[in-house]
């Protein structure tokens, strides 16, 4: 499922005007320990795709949403939550409250 890509760019423009931190923890947290920036590039029915910069290059990450495939731009804001919270239970944050 791919979505209008006025939904993605408004996504992509919140997560990465707003929610710099979060992208960074989630990298941190689903496979890139070591990043050191994250910025969120793309997003499907399956997963959100972030680029990360590391102290070893550039790479791409990307996360499957935890709830299975979405199809509806409301699930995307609920996937990303889940996302944040998995990544803070992972590296033993507190989330701050939604």
């Amino acid at each position: 499922m791919t979505f209008a890509p006025a939904v993605v760019e408004a996504v992509l423009a919140h997560m990465n005007d707003d929610h710099t931190d979060d992208n960074l923890l989630i990298a941190h947290a689903f496979g890139v320990p070591e990043a050191t920036a994250a910025t969120m590039t793309g997003l499907d029915g399956e997963a959100g795709v972030w680029q990360v910069t590391a102290p070893d290059g550039e790479q791409e990450l990307r996360v499957v949403w935890p709830g299975g495939p979405i199809t509806e731009r409301a699930e995307i804001r609920r996937e990303v939550v889940v996302l944040y919270d998995q990544a803070c239970a992972r590296l033993g944050r507190e989330p701050r409250p939604h």
